[in-house]
């Protein structure tokens, strides 16, 4: 029998393959598709009772000898990230239906390459999540830069190769420059890149190493867009909106505060961080992303352009509360990774159905295009709700757990900077859903070709319903992802 853990991995695997092998069988490929992601959300969901109940489950793919080995192991900030990225994969592709059909036909140019590049995402999403060290994350990590950067240049056109180009240089430089460098340096200080409770650093480092180990690996995980390794996020957004979603909420910068997170609670250690002044300035940095980004994300015209900004802000909340480290800070930074996915991966679908339908890009066009899509608009202004922490969508939880920690540890700038940004949140995300719906529509706005539009396809409906209505639900019931999110706080104590 297969370890489930690995199956996981495997299953994403298949993913990639089918689409190559089931090529002159486009309907069994497109079944395929969906039943694949099933699969993984039911193996993920069969290991959920384990990381609730506390159960070590451990499984290694290679000993490597030295201390080092390739090898899988749940816990649960592993299991947060594991069943956000399985859950909304299935939603994705079922969102990629209708957007890449309605856009570019059942046959549109490079489809195995999107299918397998779109499951070699998602098994490194399983790889990261469910990594035993330091070691077997980084390899999962790059994997996923490779993977995604065929997806952001999809198109092939001038701006897509130069916007990966940006994507490969900053992701793969920051990572191969900093955290693999911080991965030897930790392996030569304290003989082991093994995951544990409390971190590794401690006894095993000075407080000038430990310092310089946080700042290469905090700054040398690039997918949390941290200032100034940012940009590469903006410009990623030539790709089509699916891609986008899954940038943004499923995989890349999901992989990138993650692995911030598990650097701080199990490898450095929330005691050594909380002391360090590499802990502090990382946080200062993040600070100061949040409020750049917010107020950029104010002046952009382009809506895939002000959502992109508006990640980068609600990432470095994560790894502010990760620099921070103090239990409920930690809380608020895993519990945010769910929360923001769900709430982003909404707005991302939003977009992709607005442009599918109407092709309009810029806010200044969607004056009004609430009556003509009731259903799109009311996600997007649930979506934008429960990015902004406000009640009641799911993202309040985490936002408060983020200004409670801000509070435990006194550190009252911060608690500043939290509440300023979602005071500019209001400005650039609320105004569109409101105009949408209250304003007169402008007959010069209409693209040609579209005037007449209605709503979306049903493909691209159902998923932005389906996460919209996750994002309200979560409220209510923060359930499964709010006991896991408790159980890595309490391991930090």
């Amino acid at each position: 029998m297969i370890p489930p853990l690995l199956l996981a991995i495997l299953l994403p695997a298949l993913g990639a393959l089918l689409p190559w092998l089931l090529k002159p069988m486009r309907p069994m490929r497109d079944l395929f598709n969906i039943l694949v992601p099933v699969g993984l959300i039911a193996v993920v969901l069969s290991i959920l009772p384990s990381a609730l109940n506390g159960e070590t489950l451990e499984f290694t793919i290679g000993d490597l000898g030295s201390g080092l080995s390739f090898a899988l192991a749940l816990t649960p900030l592993g299991m947060i990230y594991a069943l956000v990225a399985a859950s909304l994969w299935i939603l994705n592709t079922i969102y990629s239906y209708g957007y890449m059909h309605g856009l570019y036909g059942k046959n549109f140019e490079g489809q195995e390459r999107y299918w397998c590049c779109f499951a070699l995402a998602i098994l490194s999403a399983m790889g990261i999540a469910f990594s035993a060290n330091m070691l077997t994350l980084f390899l999962f990590y790059e994997v996923m830069t490779f993977s995604t950067w065929p997806l952001v240049t999809h198109t092939r056109k001038p701006e897509a190769k130069r916007s990966g180009r940006i994507y490969l240089g900053i992701l793969v430089g920051s990572s191969t420059l900093f955290m693999l460098t911080a991965t030897l340096l930790t392996w030569v200080w304290t003989g082991t890149l093994d995951f544990r409770e409390g971190g590794i650093l401690s006894g095993s480092t000075t407080a000038g190493q430990a310092a310089i180990l946080i700042l290469l690996f905090f700054f040398g995980t690039g997918k949390t867009a941290i200032f100034p390794l940012h940009q590469w996020l903006p410009n990623a957004m030539v790709a089509p909106t699916p891609v986008s979603a899954l940038l943004h909420a499923v995989a890349v910068v999901k992989a990138g505060v993650f692995t911030v997170l598990k650097i701080s609670t199990e490898l450095v250690g929330t005691s050594v961080m909380q002391g360090s002044w590499g802990a502090e300035v990382v946080a200062w940095f993040a600070a100061g992303t949040i409020l750049l980004t917010s107020i950029i994300a104010l002046t952009r015209p382009e809506l895939k352009a002000r959502l992109a900004y508006s990640t980068i802000g609600q990432l470095n909340y994560i790894v502010l509360g990760a620099a921070v480290a103090f239990p409920m800070a930690i809380e608020g930074g895993a519990l945010h990774i769910a929360m923001h996915a769900y709430g982003k991966i909404t707005l991302f679908f939003a977009a992709g159905a607005i442009y599918v339908a109407s092709h309009k890009t810029r806010v200044d066009q969607l004056d009004g295009i609430g009556k003509r899509m009731p259903w799109t608009m009311t996600a997007f202004m649930i979506g934008s709700i429960s990015t902004l922490g406000l009640p009641p969508m799911g993202g309040t939880w985490s936002k408060w757990l983020l200004c409670v920690g801000m509070i435990e540890a006194h550190q009252w700038a911060f608690l500043i900077t939290l509440l300023l940004s979602t005071l500019l949140g209001l400005g650039y995300l609320l105004p569109i859903p409101i105009r949408a719906f209250f304003a007169k529509e402008k007959p010069e706005a209409a693209v040609k070709g579209h005037e007449d539009h209605g709503e979306s396809p049903w493909a691209c409906r159902i998923p932005l319903l389906l996460s919209s209505a996750a994002c309200l639900v979560l409220f209510f019931w923060p359930g499964i992802y709010a006991q896991l999110a408790k159980m890595v706080e309490g391991s930090t104590s």
